[in-house]
C-alpha cells in the first residue's frame, strides 16, 4: 500500500465530525478532517447552547466545537482546509485490485482507507440583508435549541410545510403567541400537522406575505420583521422576538453523487446504523439525520463511525 494513503479521512468540522475524531486519533490512527465549506457546522453560529451534557450553565457554541478541535488535535488529528468536490468509492483498480477510496478537493486529492462523512446539513435562510447578523440572536432555525429563550414572548415561524408546523407547535410550550408567516395561501405540510397548528389557540396565521428584512443588529436582538403582503404589495412593521426558520435544511452530500443511497432530499441513508453500502465508508450528524439534527446526537453517530472505522481496519489488515 502506498505511503501516502491515510488510515481515516473525516469530511467535516462540527460536532459529529470532531467526536469520530477523537475515537479515531485516540485509537492512533492518525485521522485527517476536512473542515468543509461551513467549518465547525452548526455550532459555530449557535450562541448559549444548554442541552449538551456536562455544561451546568451552558457553553457557547463556537467554545464548545474550538474545545473538541483542540481535544482532537491532542490525540494526533490533522486538520486541512477545504471542502469536497468529488469521491471515488469504487476501490477498484482496472487491474481489479483493490484501490483506496479517493477525495478530491479539487486542489488535489487524498488517498485514503476509510471515510467517515460528516457534512451535516446546512439551514434554509431567507437571504434577508440583516439575518445573518442575527443567528443566534433572534434568527434561529432550531426551535428545539433555541425555543426557551424566547418563553412568555411572541415569536414568528417562517415557512408552509411540516418543518414550519412542527416548530411552531414545540415554540407554544414557551411562547405567548406563535404567528406563523407563509409566502402562499396553500400550505405543502400534511392535513394533520396543519389542522393541528390551525386548532392550537397559541398559533396564529398570516398567509400571502413574506420577511424583508428583520430588525435590528445594533441591538443584538430580535425587536420586529418587516413584512410585505405579495397580493397587495402592502408593508409593515411586525413586532417580534425572534423569527424561527420552519423552511429545511439541505444536506451536504451533493459531492456523493449515485455511489451512496439518499432519499429524497439528499439525505444520505445508512444501511446498518452508520454504515453504507461502499465497504469502508461511514455516516455520522446532520448528512444522514433528517429528524433530530441536535449536537448530542450528532456526537453519538460520530463516536459509533469511528468505531466502525477501528473495525474495518482491523478486518481487512491495516
Amino acid at each position: 500500500m502506498l505511503d501516502n494513503v491515510r488510515n481515516v479521512i473525516i469530511l467535516g468540522s462540527g460536532c459529529s465530525g470532531l467526536t469520530a475524531a477523537i475515537y479515531a486519533a485516540r485509537a492512533n490512527l492518525k485521522p485527517l478532517v476536512i473542515d468543509g465549506h461551513e467549518p465547525g457546522g452548526q455550532l459555530a453560529i449557535t450562541t448559549l447552547v444548554e442541552n449538551f451534557p456536562g455544561f451546568r450553565e451552558g457553553v457557547q457554541g463556537p467554545e464548545l466545537i474550538d474545545n473538541m478541535r483542540k481535544q482532537a488535535a491532542r490525540f494526533g488529528t490533522e486538520y486541512m482546509a477545504g471542502h469536497v468536490v468529488k469521491l471515488d468509492l469504487s476501490q477498484k483498480a482496472a487491474d481489479g485490485s483493490r484501490k483506496p477510496i479517493e477525495v478530491n478537493l479539487g486542489r488535489e486529492t487524498l488517498l485514503t482507507r476509510t471515510l467517515i462523512i460528516a457534512s451535516g446539513a446546512s439551514a434554509r435562510w431567507l437571504g434577508l440583508p440583516n439575518e445573518e447578523a442575527l443567528i443566534g440572536h433572534g434568527v434561529s432555525s432550531c426551535a428545539t435549541c433555541d425555543g426557551f429563550f424566547f418563553s412568555g414572548k411572541e415569536i414568528a415561524v417562517i415557512g408552509g410545510g411540516d418543518s414550519a408546523m412542527e416548530e411552531a407547535l414545540f415554540l407554544t410550550r414557551f411562547a405567548k403567541k406563535v404567528t406563523l408567516i407563509h409566502r402562499r395561501s396553500e400550505f405543502r405540510a400534511s392535513k394533520i400537522m396543519l389542522d393541528r397548528a390551525r386548532k392550537h389557540e397559541q398559533i396564529e396565521f398570516l398567509t400571502d406575505t413574506v420577511v424583508d428584512d428583520v430588525y435590528e443588529v445594533e441591538k443584538k436582538e430580535v425587536t420586529g420583521l418587516r413584512l410585505r403582503n405579495l397580493k397587495t404589495g402592502e408593508q409593515w412593521d411586525f413586532p417580534t422576538s425572534a423569527m424561527f426558520l420552519g423552511i429545511g435544511h439541505t444536506p451536504n452530500a451533493s459531492f456523493v453523487g449515485d455511489q451512496l443511497d439518499r432519499d429524497g432530499e439528499g439525505y444520505l441513508v445508512p444501511q446498518d446504523h452508520v454504515r453504507t453500502r461502499a465497504p469502508g465508508v461511514f455516516v455520522s450528524g446532520d448528512v444522514a439525520d433528517r429528524r433530530y439534527r441536535q449536537a448530542v446526537t450528532a456526537a453519538g453517530t460520530g463516536c459509533m463511525a469511528a468505531l466502525e472505522v477501528e473495525k474495518y481496519l482491523e478486518e481487512i489488515g491495516k
